[in-house]
């Protein structure tokens, strides 16, 4: 257990390191890190650019600039619980404004371009993702017609997360909620829901770059595209498992789909898709991410700075959006009972998000490359601190974040697709073992909250317009996540990496 100690201190030490009368020290590593940084990386982290300013020169935000973060994160654990009246109508406003007030210090009191361009890049390709799996899987009407037993249950859970791989967890989680939520009508509980977060909308697409935003940057960077599938398969079974054994006993327990009937119903068992022209539309979908032009030369995009960004397959992504709707089946839209309330909240709720994070990945990363922390890398920080930073951040910037702490206290930089795909490939010291810890992290606790992964927020929403009164923030990680989610991670933990 001293390890898991070991990580709360490696996550707590970076305020103390990181008060200006530290910032000399941490501006000396920093420097000496960014003259070898190559200036061509993608614009996919916030985390992984807002060292790397060798053009213009900075200072480092100030520790009490996390506060507008700590607020929102606050806000919108405590909104819908006790004010969520004035919560549903000024959330806008609220994630907006403490955005602005964060980005507007970065111009011009840090005098700092880099962290809220990449913030707005990062945010365009995120929302272009979502946006685009949202709106188009809304246009499949999947109708199963087979009564609700655990079995069943399971059954579509665990195709739920094969297909997770396929298609990503967000194109799966909203092609499959909806149906879901239908074959257990009339019983449906919120556990029901909590349990598709965990095994549909995260632990699901761990196998494949695809499956989650970390790995495919992952992926971006020059983890080999199966490499994914070769190492965390162990851990995705495990954790699967657990998953779908508790779930069988609690739905079989506390369920009423095995109650008898008040009046006899007869299934026919078929299944039935409506609008599966769109099914094309989240092919292209998937195919446009592809499209980075820091990896295809031949693909246009935005120089700044020495850098690459993409916009063609955000275009190509928010096209998809308007087309796939467009063009939709009409009969699958009105059976999904489809609007945009979902990916409206998303799209406001992490705009703050992405607009707040910023001090905190910068003063995580910052003591993370430090001489302290780079001492306190080991496959088991690794594991705590992306997890614990990815159930409460956006775990993609997360997950890039401690790759590069991990592989510059090897002497190895993120910006080189050669060393990031030789520290897969475990040329460093035991870093295939390393950046185990931080795939199978990033993706499992990113179900530990609503906000630790994109359609964990999408999920809830969709489910509370179906009638279903969900938990509050506190209450999904006290009531779930801490005593179902929370072991299996431990688990999986002393399993794969405690005693290696």
């Amino acid at each position: 257990m001293r390890n898991i100690f070991t990580v709360f201190a490696f996550l707590l030490a970076f305020v103390i390191f990181s008060y200006p009368a530290k910032a000399q020290a941490v501006e000396e590593v920093q420097t000496e890190i960014s003259d070898t940084l190559e200036q061509d990386d993608p614009i996919t982290s916030v985390a992984a650019h807002i060292h790397d300013d060798s053009h213009e020169h900075h200072e480092d935000a100030p520790v009490w600039l996390v506060i507008p973060f700590v607020a929102l994160l606050l806000m919108i654990a405590t909104g819908p619980l006790f004010y969520e009246h004035f919560w549903h109508h000024n959330y806008p406003k609220i994630a907006v404004g403490l955005a602005i007030f964060v980005v507007f210090y970065y111009l011009f009191a840090l005098h700092n371009v880099h962290g809220p361009v990449h913030a707005l890049a990062e945010y365009v390709q995120f929302i272009a993702l979502l946006a685009s799996l949202y709106i188009a899987s809304g246009g499949i009407l999947i109708e199963i017609d087979k009564k609700a037993t655990p079995l069943a249950n399971v059954a579509l859970l665990l195709i739920g997360a094969i297909i997770s791989n396929l298609i990503g967890t967000t194109g799966a989680s909203m092609l499959l909620i909806r149906p879901f939520i239908r074959l257990n009508k009339g019983n449906i509980q919120p556990y029901h829901i909590i349990f598709f977060i965990f095994m549909v909308s995260n632990v699901g697409g761990s196998l494949t770059p695809i499956g989650d935003p970390p790995l495919f940057l992952g992926f971006l960077k020059g983890v080999p595209f199966f490499w994914t599938l070769e190492h965390n398969w162990p851990a995705w079974i495990l954790a699967l498992a657990f998953l779908a054994m508790i779930f069988y006993f609690v739905d079989k327990k506390f369920g009423r789909a095995n109650e008898e009937e008040l009046e006899e119903v007869t299934y026919t068992n078929k299944f039935e898709l409506i609008g599966t022209k769109n099914f094309l539309w989240l092919l292209i979908v998937i195919l446009s991410v592809f499209l980075d032009p820091n990896v295809l030369d031949w693909v246009p995009a935005i120089h700044y700075d020495g850098q690459k960004f993409s916009f063609l397959r955000e275009i190509i992504m928010l096209s998809v959006a308007y087309f796939s709707f467009k063009f939709a089946d009409q009969k699958a839209i009105k059976g999904n009972e489809f609007n945009f309330e979902p990916i409206r909240e998303v799209a406001f709720i992490f705009i703050g998000i992405f607009g707040t994070m910023m001090p905190a990945l910068e003063l995580v990363g910052n003591f993370a490359k430090s001489p302290e922390g780079a001492q306190m890398i080991t496959h088991n920080t690794l594991y705590w601190g992306t997890g614990i930073l990815s159930g409460f951040l956006d775990n993609a910037p997360t997950y890039l974040n401690f790759l590069a702490a991990a592989m510059a206290s090897q002497g190895a930089e993120i910006s080189n697709i050669e060393m990031v795909r030789d520290f897969a490939m475990d040329k460093y010291d035991h870093s295939a073992f390393e950046l185990m810890a931080i795939s199978i992290a990033a993706v499992f606790f990113g179900a530990m909250t609503y906000i630790g992964n994109g359609p964990n927020f999408m999920v809830k929403s969709i489910a509370e317009q179906s009638g279903i009164k969900m938990p509050s923030f506190f209450g999904y990680i006290i009531r779930f996540s801490f005593p179902i989610l929370l072991p299996i991670l431990i688990i999986t933990w002393l399993v794969f990496f405690a005693f290696a």
